[in-house]
């Protein structure tokens, strides 16, 4: 296997969830770091239920404002796997991909709360009466 050289592309020197797993704070070596929260590490996962396995087949979820991190698995030697506490652990963040995310995290939030406001959706989990 050949190293990663620096001038390749950043590469995650800390990749940390926090105590209340609601965000995950990911260091590069670029210097760079972020704190994904959960919920938009969850409506942006890479999984093909969320992605589609084409730009027509995307899902725009709503309902995750109180999603948590119950656990970050390594998979190989790039990326990891995410599993949630609404059960949904099928998407793998590659590092490329969380880099991504947080850097144009802004752009991709906004995106997704306009689409929720044009599809009608919300943030908010749905209320369930009991009987």
């Amino acid at each position: 296997m050949i190293a990663k050289s620096t001038a390749e592309r950043p590469w995650p020197t800390e990749i940390r969830l926090a105590k209340d797993r609601r965000s995950l704070t990911v260091a590069f070596d670029s210097g760079e770091q972020f704190a994904l929260p959960a919920e938009y590490l969850r409506v942006k996962s890479p999984s093909a239920e969320v992605q589609g396995h084409s730009p027509d087949e995307r899902v725009t979820v709503g309902g995750k404002r109180n999603v948590a991190v119950l656990e970050v698995l390594q998979v190989g030697t790039y990326a990891v796997r995410l599993m949630f506490d609404d059960m949904h652990s099928t998407g793998i963040f590659s590092y490329e991909y969380l880099l991504e995310l947080g850097q144009r995290h802004d752009e991709y939030w906004r995106e997704y709360v306009d689409e929720l406001a044009a599809k009608g959706l919300t943030r908010d989990p749905p209320v369930t009466g009991r009987a």
